[in-house]
């Protein structure tokens, strides 16, 4: 059996209080608060394809959840603590001793950290977004580049507070993550870390580095809770405050990968690349300075392979459509390895005819799996996935 859910929404709760992002609402459900919607009453359902699986073929949605936890979420978050408190010791050896060998040792763990980051930032449910932390890791578009001016300024003036973790981590969120740090390593008058003349520049950097680094230590701890929202999402119930039906938890699943692909073609892709070359607005890509664009683009459709492999959301397919799966799998290994196959300025490979092919074809690999997913395997799982988490309504 199946539940047809009518419509996602980004902005209106749906019932216990939930959407693909967290409201008001059910934040207040989550800490115990009760909610009109969830008043109504709810059945836990298996994920099973229409019922054209047989009960004893049924594949339960916790289990699903439960998989994309274990198997991804939790060492996804493990690996970016890991890969944070390697960037802050760095910095702080960098701080301690000035030299080019320890700004590039920094550099490279920045990217490491990136990497980690952009493999993960595709789950941006549960304790992500509390607290402003998915805007404080990364604080991007910054389409007015009203984030820069602010980091900008701390340098120009100084700012002691924000060379402070603790005061740092109270401050404007353009201030506090990935974006603020490239800044610092990459950006106007970097190459004075490597010497001992702008101190001020690697206190603040640490602070940063220090404050990403307790952002992936609270989220990676948060997801380990045996009461958190881990166990919310893998335990749908009529009592659940997020969750009451095993469809629930499961269109939450899909709607990370859905979400993900627009978000990776529509706003980071697309950002910087035009439809013609005069068109293109490198500048306006993420990470460029650092030279980490298509790494965050690998990482992203990385993430979402290695999430949709270890959740073993395909099993629950029916026989026939078994093939949806190997080809969710085999487009999500291509697309990554588009992005692979550019390195270096992204100014530069806009220019290179080779290298822009394979930005349209990571485009158009991106736009066959929003179709893939978005509506035949929705529908396949008896979901109306006809929602959109950009376009506001």
């Amino acid at each position: 059996m199946s539940k047809r859910l009518s419509r996602f929404r980004k902005s209106v709760p749906r019932c216990c209080g939930k959407n693909l992002r967290q409201t008001k609402e059910s934040k207040q459900a989550f800490l115990g608060q009760p909610t009109n919607a969830c008043l109504a009453l709810a059945v836990i359902l298996p994920l099973v394809l229409a019922g054209a699986l047989p009960a004893s073929a049924a594949v339960k949605a916790s289990d699903v959840i439960q998989r994309a936890i274990d198997g991804f979420v939790r060492p996804a978050y493990a690996r970016l603590h890991d890969h944070a408190d390697s960037l802050t010791k760095a910095m702080r050896a960098l701080c301690d001793a000035p030299s080019q060998d320890h700004l590039d040792a920094v550099r490279t763990e920045f990217s490491g950290t990136v990497d980690a980051w952009s493999v993960v930032e595709i789950i941006r449910i549960g304790p992500i977004t509390e607290n402003n932390r998915l805007e404080r890791m990364l604080f991007w578009p910054d389409r007015k580049s009203i984030g820069l001016r602010q980091v900008q300024a701390a340098l120009a003036g100084k700012d002691k507070t924000a060379a402070d973790p603790a005061q740092l981590a109270t401050k404007s969120v353009a201030m506090q993550g990935l974006g603020a740090l490239e800044f610092v390593l990459y950006g106007d008058g970097a190459e004075r870390l490597a010497d001992k003349d702008d101190p001020y520049r690697c206190a603040y950097g640490a602070a940063v580095a220090g404050n990403i680094e307790t952002i992936a230590a609270d989220v990676s701890d948060a997801w380990n809770k045996s009461d958190g929202f881990a166990a919310l999402w893998a335990n749908p119930g009529p009592q659940n405050a997020l969750y009451r039906d095993g469809t629930e938890a499961v269109t939450e699943l899909v709607g990370v990968f859905i979400n993900e692909l627009e978000m990776v073609r529509d706003v980071r892709l697309k950002g910087f690349l035009g439809s013609n070359p005069q068109a293109d607005k490198p500048k306006q890509a993420i990470y460029w300075r650092s030279q980490n664009t298509a790494r965050s683009l690998t990482g992203n459709l990385s993430g979402m392979d290695a999430l949709f492999q270890a959740s073993q959301l395909g099993d629950a397919l029916s026989p026939d459509a078994r093939w949806m799966a190997e080809s969710i799998h085999i487009q999500l290994v291509n697309g990554a390895a588009d992005a692979t196959a550019i390195r270096g300025p992204i100014d530069k490979a806009l220019t290179d005819p080779a290298l822009r092919q394979k930005l349209d074809h990571f485009s158009l690999v991106t736009s066959s799996l929003t179709t893939l997913i978005g509506t035949r395997l929705t529908a396949e799982f008896g979901l109306t996935a006809g929602f959109s988490s950009l376009d506001g309504d």
